[in-house]
């Protein structure tokens, strides 16, 4: 993100959640404040009214899919744009206020999609014990903490936050699962490229012309760029209607992403540009491999061939 880093962050709440654990992984969100919200809109409209500078909020997991509720807020209202991404492993503890064995638990406080994340150890650790649900990880470990029930599945934050002992760790079925959350602020120039950058875009095509939706892959495709998510959600203007999200590889200050751009702006009823960012990396020592394009469709490509227009514009030697 270019210029000065923001020192007024929001995030989805409450305390104690994913959210704010992958919000701390950010070091200017370490520094700064960090205010939690109820809902996504309410971050984001933190943001867009300025009382926030930027807002942390899950984009999607690898289990459940997207946030519905993200894409609407990003697809609009007032244009926000991403300007990082933190991929955070969703790594889920059996915790209680003591030290319990686990035949003894009778119920467990946990909100619904940890528990349908973890339903393998509770079936077989956990066959008699009463699932209740809750509004957050936090609010489970706050109810275990208070005794209110035996124990509650919840995120790493919320163990040592609320004085809880571990009495199981990585209980979800699938221990590879990550959840991705986007970095929200209001629009501005993006950073330079990375090398290995994201383009995220909010697409809507005429539903009533055929091959809409194709020509749009096309105008990437034949660039060279790679779609690495798409995601469709109706307007709700009526049945039939939606907007597109897509993830593509490169950046908007690149040649060919940027005659994408302009293609997909000829031919689609809206494009909004909802960022140019990094892609997320685990770690600083993390070697950047970007996928080399097909031959002829590489930025030097683009660049060179748009340098031979113009000086054919120009009446000069090509």
């Amino acid at each position: 993100m270019p210029g000065t880093p923001p020192t007024r962050y929001v995030y989805l709440g409450p305390e104690g959640t994913f959210t704010e654990q992958a919000l701390r992984t950010i070091p200017a969100a370490e520094r700064g404040s960090r205010i939690p919200a109820r809902s996504v809109p309410e971050a984001l409209d933190a943001v867009r009214s300025g009382e926030a500078d930027a807002a942390l909020v899950p984009l999607e997991n690898s289990v459940g899919g997207a946030v519905p509720v993200t894409l609407d807020e990003l697809a609009t209202g007032t244009p926000l744009v991403i300007t990082r991404e933190v991929v955070l492993p969703v790594e889920f503890q059996l915790a209680a206020a003591r030290l319990i064995p686990l035949h003894e638990i009778r119920t467990v406080a946990a909100h619904p999609q940890a528990s349908a994340q973890c339903r393998a150890f509770l079936r077989t650790h956990l066959p008699d014990a009463a699932v209740v649900d809750v509004l957050s990880n936090a609010a489970a470990a706050i109810a275990a903490a208070a005794g209110e029930y035996d124990a509650a599945i919840c995120a790493p934050i919320g163990v040592p936050r609320n004085r809880l002992t571990v009495l199981a760790d990585k209980i979800a079925d699938r221990p590879d699962a990550v959840t991705r959350f986007a970095l929200l602020s209001r629009p501005a120039p993006p950073g330079a490229p990375s090398g290995d950058d994201i383009t995220s875009l909010a697409v809507s095509i005429a539903h009533d012309r055929v091959g809409a939706l194709l020509a749009v892959l096309t105008e990437l495709a034949v660039r060279g760029i790679n779609l690495s998510r798409i995601e469709s959600r109706p307007t709700g203007e009526q049945l039939g209607i939606y907007v597109f999200f897509l993830d593509c590889t490169g950046h908007v200050a690149e040649a060919r992403l940027g005659e994408a751009l302009q293609g997909l702006r000829r031919i689609c009823a809206d494009v909004r540009f909802l960022g140019s960012y990094p892609r997320h990396r685990w770690s600083a020592a993390e070697t950047v491999r970007p996928t080399d394009p097909p031959t002829g469709l590489s930025n030097h490509d683009f660049a060179d061939s748009a340098a031979w227009l113009a000086r054919l514009r120009a009446g000069e030697p090509a």
